[in-house]
């Protein structure tokens, strides 16, 4: 945070990302509380982001990805109701890719999540894993060979 910088303005444009953050590492949980608890804790530890040791995204993203590690260690049974607009139904290659990530290690399931899912850059995944940027780039080169092989219906690569 800048000096003279109010949390929620400097929060806010980070929030489409902890939210997308929070819905893959807890998706059975709810992403807003996750979020949720994410700011209340980014609120009390406010002091001590450093800005040089990476983007306020990455900093805000690492918490999140903290919460929704305990989220998923108190999950209950839940019903979603959705409220509005029907959302479109997923199809069978949707399906298939959310089996085959679940399939991934938990480091690369975390990796592919963080990057290609929530969207954040190798240096904020790395970030928010808690590694390298080499590591994350390597783990990332290995779990998209997995999801190949998951993926793939011969070898030709081509679906049935």
């Amino acid at each position: 945070m800048t000096a003279g910088q109010d949390f929620d303005s400097w929060v806010a444009p980070h929030l489409a990302v902890m939210g997308r953050v929070a819905a893959r590492l807890a998706p059975s949980a709810d992403r807003d509380d996750v979020v949720q608890e994410a700011l209340s804790r980014a609120w009390r530890r406010r002091g001590t982001y450093d800005a040089t040791r990476g983007t306020a995204a990455a900093w805000l993203c690492a918490i999140v990805a903290g919460e929704a590690r305990r989220a998923r260690g108190r999950v209950r049974p839940t019903v979603q109701l959705v409220d509005g607009p029907a959302l479109a139904p997923a199809t069978d290659r949707d399906l298939d890719l959310e089996r085959a990530v679940a399939a991934l290690s938990t480091r690369q399931r975390e990796a592919v999540d963080l990057h290609y899912f929530a969207g954040l850059t190798v240096v904020e995944t790395a970030v928010v894993m808690g590694c390298a940027e080499g590591t994350v780039k390597s783990t990332l080169s290995d779990a998209r060979g997995r999801l190949r092989l998951l993926l793939a219906d011969d070898p030709t690569g081509e679906r049935a």
